[in-house]
C-alpha cells in the first residue's frame, strides 16, 4: 500500500487566489476583472465578490467607459470586488482574511477596517504610488490591518479547458 500523498497540491494561499481568479471572471467590466475571497480561522469561505454594478442596475444601462465626466464613467457606478465580498458575506467577518485580485484602495480599506478584517493577501499593486492606495494604506496601517503580496510558491496553475 502506498501511503505517500501527493506532493504538488495547491497551498492555502494559492487555492484562495484560485477562487478569485475564478470569481473575476463574472465582471462584465471590458477593462479591469477583480475578485475577492474572505476566509475565516478555519479556512472556510465566508464570502466572494467581482466588480460589477449594484444589483438592480442594469449593466446595459450603466457605463463602462473610463473617460469623460464623472456620471459617464464606471467609477461612479462600480461596487468593487472586495466590498462586494463583504457585503456578501454569509457569516462575521471579524479577525478573517481578505484575498483579492488588486490591493484595495481607499473606500474598500474603510469597509475593510470596519469589518473587522486582519489580513489583506492580494496579487498585485500596480496602482501602489496613486494617492488613493497611498491613504489606503495610511489607513490599514493604523488599524493594524496586516497586508502582504502573494507569491507563488509552486508553478500550477489555473487554466481554461476549451
Amino acid at each position: 500500500m502506498n501511503h505517500d500523498k501527493k506532493k504538488d497540491y495547491f497551498s492555502w494561499d494559492e487555492t484562495f487566489m484560485q477562487m478569485c481568479r475564478v470569481i473575476a471572471n463574472r465582471s462584465k467590466d471590458p477593462n479591469t476583472q477583480t475578485g475577492a475571497c474572505i476566509v475565516n480561522g478555519d479556512n472556510i469561505v465566508v464570502g466572494l465578490g467581482y466588480n460589477g454594478f449594484p444589483r438592480g442596475c442594469s449593466d446595459d444601462e450603466l457605463p463602462w467607459s473610463r473617460d469623460g465626466e464623472f456620471c459617464d464613467k464606471k467609477y461612479a457606478y462600480v461596487v468593487h470586488a472586495e466590498e462586494n465580498a463583504i457585503l456578501n458575506a454569509n457569516a462575521d467577518t471579524k479577525g478573517a482574511k481578505l484575498y483579492c485580485s488588486l490591493f484595495p484602495c481607499n473606500e474598500c480599506a474603510k469597509v475593510i477596517i470596519q469589518r473587522g478584517i486582519k489580513e489583506i493577501i492580494y496579487e498585485s499593486d500596480k496602482y501602489h504610488d496613486d494617492p488613493i492606495w497611498q491613504a489606503s494604506r495610511r489607513m490599514l496601517d493604523m488599524a493594524g490591518v496586516k497586508y502582504r503580496q502573494y507569491i507563488p510558491k509552486n508553478k500550477l496553475k489555473f487554466e481554461k479547458n476549451d
